[in-house]
């Protein structure tokens, strides 16, 4: 049951309380852990317990908080769950580290505030290496922004890099004593919080040599000081050249995790293409997690793209995700999402003056909003420890807002902008009430078919199957999608056949339909005698007048500014959404 979209830990007295936030809705909840608390007390045993294994040790937790949206669906001490021991410890999955490869001083500070609150580790450019590999500091180190960052709660894990420079990179392994006492000294007199070991285009001839730093720069730095590794993704398992270069088997046992680089799947001088699709992504995490714990794994995003010219002049140079959306905002770019790799397209055509790219037609792969976000769900699918980005000062503020979104917990729907729509929407959401559409999309504006609605109602109010009758529609097969459904919402009551047999489900709801929903799910009759009728296309020979002003007097369905009510109008999703957070205090 991978039902946990998010958990943290909050300090007590002597210990830990783990607060989980289950992806479920409360129907779900209840169907799947039981309807008696006898019941449910055990299945969560077991839920929790399973979890408890895969992913903590050492560490004191004294109880246990289980949320569904923002309520509170179950609360266990620690003596109710009988696989709690005092060696449990937090694996910590919500970890997030970004490289910032040119920011520095006050432009990198400035950078890091827009990100929100959930990076935990900083990795600066500030080491670099000389030909005769000694560590060399670059221009962009200073100490006082290193203290800023720290007074920021940030850790200050600087990536040492040879820029894909092969003789350096083997130099700095033959010079590796010296150069390990260099960095541990350096790491001392600033404080810095560890390294990251970013050697890369070495070969499988250096794979031994490279292991051996490792471990003897691991053995070298002081307790508590962070070691990580820089290694390349590699789904199809080479061993040769330089994917053969990184035992990731021993690797992991000296650092405290490996930062898998799963981009540049099409590169710089290679064919048009994704720089990071799904299937490379997920692929090259399979590959790893054969010898590497998932605890000791983060994935790497690409906070970048790359773009090609049709006439072959140019093929994969790297682009900043800001250039990307400045270069389409500015030539009016079309942007196509490609569903099978989760990777955007921009196809455009330079007519003015850009640096680097001579006018003419170019197609860009890159990242969004959506595509990084399929990228951080294999965090949960995998329980991977968190996850990592190149780089800082690449990505545009939209990706930073889902980014902190989504490592906060909070529900995501991409077409779901600042507005009127948007509360009302995230409630309902949150309660489990109404879901997406597809991967991040509530579709706000499309219309609510029959067969929608008979499936909302029937999760709204938690309804099952009775032993009345079950009634027949001619037009709802057995395999349709919402059968069940739609025969428990008519065994109910609550949604009735169009007549002659049908139900037409995929029939859009009108708003006389919803008035009268609305009158059913609340159990308000209409009101009988003379009513006042506040709508001018509304009379009281059509079949919904009572339902609708008795909706109208009771003030949960509004008609429009002119004193219309526009009975045969569709009902959209958002629409469905406010409806039913207006409401949701009077739902029994």
């Amino acid at each position: 049951m991978d039902y946990i979209r998010s958990y943290k830990l909050e300090k007590n007295n002597d210990g830990y309380t783990l607060i989980l936030y289950l992806d479920i809705g409360l129907t779900e909840f209840a169907n799947e852990f039981g309807r008696n608390e006898e019941e449910r007390n055990k299945n969560l045993n077991k839920f929790i317990n399973a979890f408890i294994k895969n992913n903590f040790t050492d560490i004191k937790i004294n109880s246990v908080r289980l949320m569904v949206g923002s309520m509170v669906v179950g609360t266990l001490t620690l003596q109710s769950i009988s696989a709690f021991s005092d060696d449990i410890k937090s694996t910590k999955p919500d970890f997030h580290m970004t490289y910032s490869y040119l920011d520095a001083g006050n432009a990198l500070i400035e950078t890091l505030n827009r990100t929100g609150d959930f990076l935990d580790v900083v990795a600066p450019g500030y080491f670099d290496l000389t030909s005769d590999g000694h560590l060399k500091l670059t221009a962009q180190f200073d100490p006082s922004t290193i203290e800023q960052m720290q007074k920021s709660n940030y850790r200050v894990v600087p990536f040492l890099s040879n820029h894909w420079d092969r003789d350096v990179g083997r130099a700095a392994l033959k010079n590796r004593k010296t150069l390990i006492k260099e960095i541990v000294e350096i790491i001392e007199r600033y404080n810095l919080d560890g390294i990251n070991v970013d050697i890369e285009n070495i070969t499988h001839e250096d794979r031994d040599n490279f292991t051996l730093f490792i471990k003897e720069l691991r053995e070298s730095l002081p307790k508590g000081k962070e070691l990580s590794v820089a290694v390349p993704a590699n789904p199809k398992g080479y061993t040769t050249g330089w994917y053969g270069a990184y035992d990731n088997k021993k690797l992991a046992e000296y650092a405290d995790y490996l930062m898998l680089m799963t981009y540049d799947e099409h590169y710089d001088g290679g064919n048009s293409g994704p720089v990071a699709s799904i299937q490379f992504v997920e692929g090259a995490i399979k590959y790893e997690l054969k010898n590497v714990p998932s605890s000791k794994m983060v994935l790497g995003l690409p906070f970048f793209g790359r773009y090609w010219k049709s006439d072959g002049s140019l093929k994969g140079k790297g682009i900043s995700l800001i250039r990307v959306n400045e270069l389409i905002k500015k030539y009016k770019g079309t942007v196509t999402f490609d569903n099978s790799t989760k990777s955007p397209k921009a196809s455009i055509n330079i007519t003015g003056y850009e640096p680097g790219m001579p006018k003419g037609n170019y197609i860009i792969w890159f990242e969004n909003e959506e595509s990084i976000l399929n990228k951080l769900e294999l965090l949960k699918k995998y329980k991977l420890r968190g996850a990592g980005s190149w780089s800082l000062n690449q990505a545009t503020q939209d990706i930073w807002n889902v980014y902190n979104g989504w490592s906060n917990g909070s529900r995501i729907f991409l077409d779901v902008e600042e507005g009127w729509a948007k509360a009302p929407i995230i409630s309902v959401s949150e309660k489990g009430w109404m879901i997406g559409t597809r991967d991040f999309y509530f579709e706000p504006n499309e219309p609510l078919t029959r067969a929608q609605a008979a499936t909302l109602l029937v999760r709204v109010l938690e309804l099952e199957k009775n032993n009345k009758s079950i009634p027949r529609y001619l037009d709802v097969p057995n395999n349709h999608w919402a059968k069940s459904d739609i025969e428990i919402a008519s065994q109910h009551g609550i949604m009735n056949g169009k007549g002659e047999q049908k139900f037409a489900p995929d029939e859009f709801l009108t708003r006389e339909e919803m008035a009268t929903l609305l009158s059913r799910l609340l159990e308000i009759e209409p009101t009988e005698g003379k009513m006042i009728n506040p709508f001018k296309d509304i009379s009281p020979s059509q079949w919904s007048y009572p339902f609708v002003v008795t909706m109208a007097k009771e003030n949960i369905f509004e008609g429009y500014e002119d004193n219309t009510f526009r009975p045969k109008e569709k009902v959209t999703r958002a629409q469905m959404a406010a409806l039913l957070d207006r409401i949701k205090d009077m739902i029994k």
